[in-house]
């Protein structure tokens, strides 16, 4: 697998070292600010993103007790400024995937409403985030028409199973 060395603008202000594939498949180690450090945790999340698809996963270190394990997908834009660089824009709709079941919540849509009425979030983008919202789950956590589920069809994807273990990405 070959990989491209870049660096990431995290939407905590952070700029991150990281890779890309030859598929365009992003993974970066972000430090977790201290505030959201968990005692005795990991101080590094790693984040995959997925710009065809509009959606960053990470198994957040900062999840404890019943999420522990769990996943977390924000519906980004990627911005490249640069051939080595990427920007990362949270559009306010997440995905928590708990790691003991097969379900899955949407959350922050109210976050959502209030940045498309407040105009920070033009309507082009806000159709696109939500289309990207569906595909993500039809294409990764459910088969339309599938009674019981009983597993995801893609889930964590495929694409970034081999990005999962590799060693930390130098700064």
């Amino acid at each position: 697998m070959k990989l491209e060395h870049i660096q990431v603008l995290h939407r905590t202000g952070q700029w991150c070292p990281g890779v890309r594939t030859t598929a365009n498949v992003v993974a970066y180690d972000v430090p977790i600010l201290p505030q959201w450090q968990a005692p005795g945790r990991p101080t590094t999340d790693r984040c995959f993103v997925l710009p065809d698809e509009g959606v960053q996963l990470t198994k957040p270190n900062t999840f404890t007790g019943a999420y522990e394990g769990g996943w977390y997908i924000d519906l980004v834009d990627v911005e490249e400024p640069t051939p080595s660089s990427v920007v990362i824009h949270d559009r306010d709709v997440d995905i928590l995937i708990p790691p003991s079941s097969l379900r899955y919540d949407i959350l922050d849509l109210d976050e959502f409403a209030v940045a498309l009425e407040s105009g920070t979030l033009d309507l082009p983008t806000a159709a696109r985030v939500l289309r990207d919202t569906q595909r993500f789950i039809d294409r990764h956590l459910r088969i339309p028409g599938q009674a019981p589920v009983t597993g995801w069809p893609d889930f964590p994807p495929a694409s970034i199973q081999p990005l999962i273990e590799l060693p930390p990405f130098a700064a």
